[in-house]
């Protein structure tokens, strides 16, 4: 999200100011019972018309598909489902309890309310912070829109209020809004080259989302009010096809946030701006070089591969799967699934992760995909979840689910510490500490990837389920509830108790309020080599590990379905044009991929010098153990390795070739899950490791 394609990083910033801006507060209950939201005291209804009651506010899902024509499943409202003790549950209080609090201090500290207050006359600070710092609060208010979803939290909501109307306190008469291009650069808003380079969309199409999960957790539609006045007041009369002035989505955002907007609006001239975004206005010209960094600025439908900078390439297809649930056009729906493929093909991480380089944080060739280098943005991997979320929205395929764990438990888990307050910008798959870097920062000053993650945490109960006309899907496996309906209206409850994913057995529940014929179709994981699975203790046939297995039989209270999935190591390796892994594999166990610390080796063993010693069943050799006191909780895994040793002098850069094999010992390895790094001291990491010759 940088200004220009210059620059590749972003920024840490490291004041007295912001580290002692850390909040310590703990709001008292994390998760209560979700509270009878009604609107605020206050809240204004300013738009045009009125919203969508079909369903009503606080029954809307992540996204509002009841009306897309070419949308396979529908989602689930994050209340309908609860998320128990467990593996989320653990992450999810942490994100409500420490993350989003402490956020929003570090947000206080480091101006970006103040940038708000200074146009309402309240702050004499100046400006601070890039172009995009609009977002940082829409985003953080989103976040706290999906925790609000699943219950009560009087002191967030406080927080967030307040925000609320400081924002809404500087909209201009016209509509506009944005707290950068003021005063002496008023002159630039809306220009085709600020529209590039300037956020000025971005940031609306985040208000837009985030007041929409606002709205959906609270009925308060101030925030919302105001990004529908930015919309139908400022830009629909104004930018547009001829004789309007041309539009360009700089970094891709508001294309999903016009379309949300207009599933509860219904204005379909927010539906049709989208669309006009994505195929690009000829009228505003720029270097190709450009267009293929925004991953905008040209029709969509030419896209043949995903190129450019990672985070405005996933938020583009995000964008363009939204229109295609909308129109059904097959233009579209074709070069989706042709940039999927090139991504799932040739460019994405082990970890999910996606973006390659540093320089333009951007996706790099066919099969380029460095370890130490690796940029793999926490935001880039949150946007490779939430496409295939629309994709699998609208298909209802299992490959697609597959993506979204992978992308979920490693390359996006690993970007926020366990204990909620320290986040990774980028996620490699190898580091070293002795180059300086820190890799754990509470605070960055293009601070995307933080309220990023909060809101990903907070809205993952919207993910576990979805209906379709025959019945319901299941996607994600951990201790929960769903207190949801049918699409025919029948009520249904289902319950799940899983150790997911240090086992694969998930015992599940289903309840509906009356004996009813209905499809539950049950996700198979792709990693699963082995899964059984039965319904009140008799076998079902057809299990395919990647798919959903459709149950259809006539549903009572007291069914229930056990799946069984062996959960052994699996040791993976890259296609040989991986060049980064040629010789060297991966471990996953279920669907978490592991690594080795530098801290569990041997003493005095450095992970440039080890090497894995693979058998012929590599995967029995492993040895799994359960730590409940070791990061929160976690399975690891052992395995015999070597240690080269390496000659004490003589040993330059280069020498010649002795054909002698290096001398080695054997050492045991040891191996986390990659969430999980860079959670206690500076140390060495790596992914892929290297296979023993010996």
């Amino acid at each position: 999200m940088p200004k220009s394609h210059k620059l590749s990083r972003r920024r840490f910033v490291t004041t007295a100011m912001s580290a002692a801006a850390v909040s310590s507060l703990v709001v008292p209950e994390v998760f209560g019972r979700v509270a009878k939201s009604r609107p605020s005291a206050g809240a204004t209804n300013l738009s045009d018309g009125s919203l969508t009651d079909a369903p009503p506010w606080k029954d809307q899902a992540i996204e509002n598909l009841a009306k897309s024509p070419y949308a396979k499943l529908r989602q689930i409202p994050v209340h309908a489902v609860t998320i128990k003790t467990g593996f989320w549950g653990q992450r999810r209080e942490i994100n409500v309890s420490k993350s989003i609090p402490t956020m929003h201090d570090l947000l206080e500290a480091n101006g970006r309310m103040n940038n708000f207050r200074r146009l309402a006359g309240k702050s004499d600070a100046a400006q601070s912070g890039p172009v995009f710092s609009d977002s940082d609060v829409y985003k953080w208010t989103e976040a706290v829109g999906f925790a609000l979803q699943s219950g009560d939290l009087p002191d967030v909501r406080r927080m967030a209020e307040k925000a609320i109307d400081e924002v809404v306190a500087v909209q201009e008469p016209d509509g506009y809004l944005n707290t950068y291009y003021v005063e002496d650069r008023e002159s630039l808003r809306m220009t085709p080259q600020t529209q590039s380079t300037g956020h000025e969309l971005y940031n609306i199409g985040h208000m837009l989302q985030g007041s929409i999960a606002y709205y959906r957790a609270t009925g308060d539609r101030k925030l919302l009010d105001a990004g529908i006045r930015f919309v139908n007041d400022f830009l629909l009369p104004n930018y547009g096809p001829a004789p309007k002035k041309p539009i360009v989505s700089g970094h891709p955002e508001i294309e999903m946030g016009l379309i949300e907007l207009y599933r509860i609006t219904g204005d379909k001239r927010q539906l049709e701006l989208a669309g006009y975004i994505l195929q690009g206005d000829e009228r505003a010209k720029f270097p190709e070089r450009r267009t293929i960094y925004m991953f905008s600025g040209t029709p969509f439908t030419a896209r043949t591969k995903l190129e450019g900078h990672a985070v405005r390439a996933m938020y583009a297809c995000c964008g363009a799967t939204d229109y295609y649930m909308e129109t059904g056009d097959a233009a579209y729906w074709k070069t989706l699934n042709t940039l999927w493929q090139d991504m799932v093909s040739t460019k994405m991480y082990v970890s999910g992760g996606v973006g390659s380089r540093s320089d333009g944080e951007a996706f790099g060739d066919a099969y380029e995909l460095p370890n130490f280098r690796a940029y793999g943005e926490s935001c880039a991997a949150i946007g490779n979840m939430m496409w295939n979320w629309r994709m699998l929205s609208a298909t209802g395929d299992a490959k697609f689910t597959d993506v979204i764990e992978r992308a979920l438990y490693n390359g996006i888990n690993s970007g926020m510490s366990l204990d909620g307050t320290l986040y990774c910008y980028r996620n490699p798959l190898a580091f070293d500490p002795s180059t300086g870097d820190k890799i754990r920062n509470p605070w960055y000053d293009v601070t995307c990837c933080p309220p990023n993650l909060e809101r990903t945490f907070a809205s993952l109960p919207g993910y576990f389920y979805s209906t379709s006309r025959d019945g319901i899907y299941l996607h994600l496996y951990d201790n929960s509830e769903l207190d949801w309906h049918l699409e025919d209206g029948t009520g249904l409850k289902i319950t799940q108790k899983a150790n997911y994913p240090w086992d694969g057995e998930v015992e599940v529940a289903v309840t509906p309020a009356k004996p009813l014929d209905f499809i539950f179709h049950l996700r198979i994981p792709g990693w699963a080599d082995t899964a059984q699975v039965s319904v009140n203790g008799k076998a079902v046939a057809g299990v395919k590990q990647g798919e959903y297995l459709p149950i259809e039989r006539r549903w009572a209270a007291g069914d229930v379905i056990r799946l069984r999935m062996e959960m052994p190591p699996q040791v993976l390796e890259a296609n040989p044009r991986v060049a980064d892994d040629t010789g060297r594999v991966a471990l996953q166990r279920g669907p978490l991929v592991y690594c080795m610390e530098g801290l569990d080796q041997p003493n005095g063993v450095e992970l440039a010098d080890v090497a894995l010693d693979l058998g012929q069943k590599p995967a029995s050799q492993f040895q799994s153990e359960y730590l409940k006191d070791m990061l929160g909780g976690m399975v690891i895994l052992r395995h015999k390795g070597v240690a080269y040793q390496r000659p004490t002098s003589g040993n330059g850069l280069y020498s010649r070739y002795s054909g002698q094999p290096a001398r080695t010992r054997q050492i045991p390895l040891t191996f986390i899950p990659y969430y999980a790094w860079a959670n206690r001291q500076a140390t060495e990491m790596q992914v892929w490791t290297p296979l023993s010759n010996a």
